[in-house]
């Protein structure tokens, strides 16, 4: 967990949120889930620690909060991530790009994607 006003669960978080399963230079962010409103460091700390099943953010929820960067701690919505072309819109800090491979997991996607 962080020690500012939002905690990120997970498996040996530290401070930029990275996590046991994710910790390279970009692995920076971490997503709130929609079954808790809860902040995981990844999907896979999420089903380690969680006593429920994960649910995937809907369409119409992309302009929800629930993307945290761990380089400066701003909160992104859905869609600014989605939309982020891999980089902090905020402090231009590399997001890492095979995270979309795992959008499906988090976000309600087309086919195809994640």
């Amino acid at each position: 967990m962080l020690g500012d006003s939002i905690d990120v669960l997970g498996v040996m978080v530290d401070q930029k949120t990275r996590c046991a399963h994710y910790h390279t230079e970009k692995d920076v962010i971490a997503i709130k889930h929609r079954c808790c409103h809860t902040y995981y460091a990844c999907i896979k700390c999420h089903l380690e620690l969680a006593n429920h099943k994960p649910a995937v953010w809907k369409k119409e929820q992309f302009d929800e909060k629930a993307v945290r960067c761990g380089a400066c701690q701003t909160e992104l919505s859905i869609n600014e991530y989605l939309e982020s072309s891999f980089q902090c819109p905020y402090c231009k800090h590399e997001f890492n790009e095979r995270c979309s491979l795992h959008y499906g997991e988090y976000f309600e996607v087309d086919s195809g994607i994640g």
